[in-house]
């Protein structure tokens, strides 16, 4: 090892290598805290052809590589483990626009580019790129693309993957991939860039990316609504979308247990309703062009108006008990901020169980039921929060302890998991949505994956990475 970081000295610029451990230590722990390992070295690379020889050259000596964007998982994919064998090679000095084209509505950058930069970059121009999370604001695409993240839009737009049109990456033995070329079609065998995308750096290391830009809605109008449930909620989501022609960018699930925590954790956002309510659904609708209004006259900027008849007609029909539209900018900013802040209020409550989970959309409310009788039977009084995007079928399921009895979850944690990962299969539903596999759910790939898949996964992984160094330990046990 040291005549590795002999060479690296030797052989990469200086600034693009840190051995202090002070230094380091930004690197080696993940967002949440929980996680912190040790390295070698963090490498630092400019630019493609600085990837290729560093991965070169632990390729030659065998050394794990960890690669990094912005280092906010939350499932341990992107911190070393506490060997000290590894490197980790971080992109966040590749941050560069490489092509924007407003014709073809693409944007080439490189992977460690801040998603807020592009989105702000994409909107200079008058376009639109739809990936949004609370993280935005720090990480970065190139992690983005590996877990294949997810977020608010995704009812409307897709994940990441849906967004990538090409993708530039380095192979563990320093060979470049180029497929930037932003081509809509291309029927030229396997798909190199979907099997990279969500791979979590174990195949490669994406350097670039070509991605989709679309058109700035011209509007956004958003509510707070109260639903009687969860299928309920599910038709109105059809009702408006039918109604607006899809123009529905975000659908997402507030439970009465996740504005509890708001109101103890974070007083400063005020809540919609003087009664906090069982179940909510924040809504928000973007249209792009202007919408027909009584079947004859276009009109413009109508957003507004044309969800308070949507609310209207489902509180006539029984969708909806209550509902709060923004009435400002500043209101709506308000809304969205209260739910992009919801790891932090979850994190602020202390032990939790919590899940990353998706489940067909008609399967959503069968499942929290059949949770709560099964969780319920191991624990009692447990506090479960089933917040998410319901647009989508993705909960950020988590668990909570009783009131005023922190320890009760303690020694029941692997019963409730193994619960939840087995409701979440019966219902045919996936144990990670989009927040990726990393260390925390190997388990679950282990017991729930296919066996077939998982296989043929190994397969690809020991053909594309035959010394095992592209972030070993992380998404296959």
């Amino acid at each position: 090892m040291s005549s590795f970081i002999t060479k690296l000295k030797n052989e990469i610029d200086t600034s693009s290598l840190i051995i202090d451990k002070f230094e380091m230590a930004k690197y080696i722990t993940d967002w949440p805290g929980k996680i912190t390992g040790d390295a070698l070295a963090v490498l630092r690379p400019q630019n493609t052809t600085e990837v290729s020889k560093m991965l070169a050259m632990a390729y030659e000596y065998r050394i794990p590589v960890v690669p990094q964007g912005g280092n906010t998982s939350v499932a341990g994919g992107s911190v070393p483990d506490d060997t000290g064998t590894s490197v980790v090679i971080s992109l966040e000095r590749m941050n560069k626009i490489r092509d924007i084209s407003l014709s073809a509505m693409t944007i080439t950058v490189e992977a460690g580019c801040i998603l807020e930069k592009l989105q702000e970059i994409a909107e200079d121009k008058g376009l639109f790129f739809p990936l949004n999370f609370g993280a935005k604001g720090s990480c970065m695409i190139g992690g983005n693309l590996a877990t294949n993240a997810g977020g608010q839009n995704v009812v409307r737009y897709g994940n990441t993957r849906e967004l990538c049109l090409g993708l530039e990456a380095v192979f563990s033995d320093g060979r470049v991939m180029n497929l930037l070329s932003g081509l809509r079609k291309d029927n030229t065998g396997y798909d190199l860039r979907d099997l990279l995308i969500g791979s979590e750096g174990t195949l490669a290391i994406i350097t670039a990316a070509t991605m989709k830009l679309f058109h700035l809605p011209i509007e956004r109008s958003t509510t707070i609504a109260v639903i009687p449930d969860i299928d309920t909620g599910l038709e109105l989501l059809n009702r408006v979308q039918s109604a607006t022609g899809s123009a529905v960018e975000a659908f997402e699930l507030i439970p009465r247990v996740f504005l509890e925590l708001v109101k103890k954790h974070a007083p400063q956002f005020q809540m919609p309703f003087p009664k906090i309510p069982e179940l909510c659904v924040l809504i928000e609708i973007a249209p792009t062009t202007p919408q027909i209004s009584n079947g004859t006259e276009a009109m413009e900027n109508n957003a507004q108006e044309q969800l308070e008849i949507i609310l209207e007609a489902g509180v006539n029909d029984g969708l909806i008990l209550d509902a709060v539209i923004a009435s400002s900018e500043a209101q709506r900013r308000e809304m969205w901020e209260m739910r992009e802040n919801a790891l932090e209020i979850i994190t602020k409550e202390g032990n939790r169980i919590g899940f990353d989970i998706s489940l067909p959309l008609n399967k959503v409310q069968a499942f929290v039921k059949e949770m709560e009788y099964r969780a319920g039977s191991l624990v009692k009084n447990l506090r479960m929060c089933h917040m998410g995007h319901l647009g989508d079928g993705n909960l950020h399921y988590a668990i909570f302890p009783p009131e005023g009895n922190s320890d009760a979850l303690n020694s029941k944690s692997e019963e409730i998991k193994t619960a939840v990962y087995e409701a979440v299969s019966s219902f045919d539903g996936s144990f990670s949505a989009e927040h990726g596999i990393g260390t925390s759910k190997l388990f679950a790939m282990n017991n729930y994956k296919d066996p077939v898949a998982l296989d043929i996964m190994q397969q690809i992984k020991m053909k594309l990475d035959p010394k095992n160094i592209m972030n070993p330990g992380k998404l296959l046990p």
